[in-house]
C-alpha cells in the first residue's frame, strides 16, 4: 500500500471494520454469553457457547482477510469484498429483528451494513480513479 492511500477515508474505514471485526473475535474469547447478548441473540443455556464461537472464527477470518487485502493495496478486491461481505449485517439485522432484539440493536446491524455499502462505495470509486490514472 502507498504512502497516499493512508489519506484516503476508504482505507481508514477498511482499517476500521477489519479492527472491529478482531475486537469482536476477542470479546467471544472474553465474553462469549455476554457477547451473544450483546448481538441481539443471547443465549438460552449458557452452556451453549459453540456457535458464538463459530462467529469469532469468521469474524476473525473477515477481519484478517480485509487487512490483508488493505496491505495488498487492491482497491477493487476491497470493493468486491465489502460488497459481497453486505449479506452479513444485513442478515444480522434480520435475524435480529425476527427474534426479538431491542431496536437499538437492530439498528446496530443495519447501521453497519450502511457503513459497509459507504466503504464498497468509495472503495469502487478508488479503483475507478487508480486504473485511470
Amino acid at each position: 500500500m502507498a504512502a497516499k492511500d493512508w489519506l484516503k477515508p476508504s482505507t481508514w474505514l477498511v482499517l476500521l471494520l477489519g479492527l472491529y471485526m478482531l475486537v469482536n473475535t476477542a470479546r467471544v474469547a472474553i465474553d462469549p454469553i455476554g457477547f451473544a447478548a450483546y448481538m441481539g441473540l443471547p443465549l438460552a443455556d449458557a452452556r451453549d457457547t459453540a456457535f458464538v464461537f463459530v462467529y469469532a472464527l469468521r469474524a476473525a477470518f473477515l477481519g484478517l482477510f480485509a487487512l490483508a487485502l488493505l496491505w495488498h493495496g487492491d482497491a477493487r478486491a476491497l470493493a468486491l469484498f465489502a460488497t459481497v461481505a453486505l449479506v452479513m449485517p444485513i442478515g444480522d439485522a434480520a435475524l435480529t429483528a425476527l427474534h426479538g432484539a431491542p431496536p437499538l440493536t437492530v439498528a446496530r446491524h443495519a447501521a453497519t451494513a450502511i457503513l459497509l455499502a459507504i466503504t464498497a462505495t468509495l472503495l469502487f470509486n478508488r479503483a475507478r480513479t487508480e486504473a485511470s490514472d
